[in-house]
């Protein structure tokens, strides 16, 4: 089959480019500093010669998105919500003007649109959506915003022909350098893996080779459309997290960090202190009722996996 894959070049992108290509796909990459074979130059605002791709390919995976990995000043918060939503719409529109429409298109979401909550897990369907919290900072609403907002695009746009599905994914954890894995790992070995804020936050993620699978079963399921939660059944909170991260890692201390202390070390790495203490508490409601089986559920034997394939470069 052919993959077209706007905004593949991050590392989401690398891991499933990785994984598509290996199973025999096509896959094309549409990117706004194309350097190689398969990768095509698309601004992710308008119309061009890169739409002629997605006319009789077979799916559309959109991951584009200005990365939140970032303080979250007004103009961040406002390319991250500009830059999704944008690039759904014109994607959408050049499906829609396709002669051959690709039969589905899988649009990159978060798991982030859900409430930020310790009491139950968010599913799709009894999942509470966040924005309206009492005791969070007003501007993690704002991040809830961004994602309702791009799912919103999606399915809104005319393409009788070709199913969607919106991708509320957790963290993507691979072994690829730079990715947030290989970052946590080397915060852990700095001593600074230990609980957060108190640690009860639950983090929700997905190993890379579930959540490439997760893509290819999704394409192969006609009968799934709309939301689906791209996250491994076993969240945990923050600090059991860090702990079984520090055991794959063989690092023995974590030091605990207070509220005060995420924000400067946020502001010193330039990201922000949303992605270390909402809890974000997700489970894979539709994917699992569907037949999905995870090869990797648990996080401590995910995270044995990541390690060793980091520390041998093994990626495969």
């Amino acid at each position: 089959m052919k993959f077209v894959m706007p905004g593949g070049t991050g590392q989401v992108g690398t891991v499933l480019k990785r994984a598509l290509s290996a199973a025999g796909h096509d896959v094309v990459v549409l990117g706004r500093h194309p350097a190689g074979p398969g990768e095509v130059r698309w601004d992710g605002e308008t119309l061009g010669p890169w739409a002629a791709e997605i006319d009789g390919s077979d799916v559309v995976v959109n991951l584009a998105g200005r990365s939140v990995n970032c303080r979250y000043t007004p103009g961040n918060l406002r390319q991250m919500m500009d830059s999704r939503v944008h690039s759904a719409r014109v994607v959408g529109e050049a499906i829609a003007a396709a002669g051959r429409p690709p039969r589905v298109w899988l649009q990159m979401s978060t798991a982030t649109v859900y409430a930020h909550r310790f009491d139950a897990p968010n599913d799709e369907t009894t999942g509470v959506i966040g924005g309206t919290e009492p005791g969070v900072p007003g501007y993690w609403g704002y991040s809830v915003d961004i994602a309702k907002a791009w799912e919103r695009e999606q399915e809104g746009a005319a393409t009788p022909h070709t199913r969607k599905v919106a991708l509320r994914a957790a963290m993507v954890m691979s072994p690829d350098r730079g990715g947030v894995f290989d970052v946590l790992l080397r915060l852990a070995r700095l001593g600074l893996g230990g609980p957060v804020g108190g640690g009860a936050q639950y983090v929700s993620w997905i190993h890379d080779r579930d959540f490439a699978r997760a893509v290819e079963f999704l394409v192969a399921r006609d009968d799934v459309e709309g939301p689906v939660n791209l996250a491994a059944p076993e969240p945990l909170p923050q600090r059991a997290f860090m702990r079984a991260l520090r055991a794959a890692g063989s690092v023995p201390v974590g030091l605990p960090a207070t509220r005060w202390m995420a924000e400067i070390g946020a502001f010193v790495l330039r990201s922000d202190t949303e992605l270390l203490l909402k809890s974000r508490r997700v489970v894979p409601g539709r994917l699992l009722e569907a037949g999905f089986a995870f090869e990797r559920p648990e996080w401590p034997g995910a995270a044995d996996d990541l390690v060793r394939r980091l520390r041998g470069r093994a990626v495969r």
